[in-house]
């Protein structure tokens, strides 16, 4: 044990150890969507993290399992929606495999045609630039080219496996 009596393994962790350590971070909950010319297409994410002001570039890092990320990688451009603290059955209906995730969801099309969901805390517009393999995920580094957020509306956040709101 170190002075903060916490006990360091200099072994590999398992995942469920990585779940319980780094589910202590708490992250926001977004919607990663685009539109395939026929259909809408998304899927939930909490690993958007913004890169770089100069130039503009967002990531986030899709599991290589996902079904979903395949069909949006090729449209090559998307709406990244940051979910608000009442959307969680949005964030629930997101993270299923398979159905049609948007009925009953309204959306718009944002200026590059992906869906932005109505109702989101804010919308990212970006393509697709660069992925990189990251073990069972991949990390994709996406150029911002809009945004806009709404004000006053209040963050779903994501912590110790599950969801809430911010208490300020």
């Amino acid at each position: 044990m170190n002075a903060d009596n916490v006990v360091v393994d200099t072994g590999v962790p398992s995942p469920a150890e990585l779940r319980a350590v780094l589910g202590h971070f708490a992250t926001g909950v977004a919607v990663i969507a685009a539109h395939d010319g026929t259909r809408p297409l998304g899927f939930t994410c909490q690993s958007v993290v913004s890169v770089s002001l100069d130039p503009p570039y967002v990531s986030f890092c899709p599991a290589k399992s996902s079904t979903s990320w395949p069909l949006l990688r090729r449209t090559g451009t998307l709406c990244i929606n940051i979910l608000a603290e009442d959307q969680r059955a949005v964030c629930g209906r997101f993270a299923m495999s398979g159905g049609d995730k948007f009925a009953g969801v309204e959306w718009s099309p944002a200026g590059n045609g992906a869906p932005a969901l109505h109702g989101a805390l804010a919308h990212i517009e970006a393509s697709v630039e660069l992925e990189h393999d990251a073990g069972d995920h991949t990390v994709v580094l996406a150029r911002i080219s809009g945004l806009r957020a709404a004000e006053g509306a209040r963050p779903l956040l994501y912590y110790r496996g599950g969801f809430g709101g911010f208490a300020s």
